[in-house]
């Protein structure tokens, strides 16, 4: 039964990261929060880092700035992907 709580405990701590981390990138990327989701995995895929960690890393780069070039490098890749063609507000281009 402690066993089963701990886990519990840590699946809702581990939830909490994932969730706190595509809020990050929704603002800091401008996409929607189902694209954070999305990009977030995609990052963990091409890194070979778990989910969780990757969040962790997001975490520490919006506070800090600072991220492994490796997960910089597919997180632009993955916001390429899913970002909006234009900040919704911007002017037109072109016209």
């Amino acid at each position: 039964m402690r066993e089963q709580i701990r886990q519990l405990q840590e699946a809702v701590v581990s939830h909490a990261v994932v969730d706190q981390a595509i809020g990050v990138v929704v603002v800091l990327g401008r996409v929607a929060p189902d694209q954070g989701w999305l990009v977030l995995k995609e990052v963990s895929q091409h890194t070979n880092l778990k989910l969780r960690g990757v969040a962790e890393l997001i975490l520490v780069w919006g506070r800090t700035g600072a991220m492994p070039d490796g997960v910089r490098t597919a997180l632009e890749s993955a916001l390429d992907r899913h970002a909006p063609v234009q900040v919704p507000g911007a002017p037109l281009s072109g016209g």
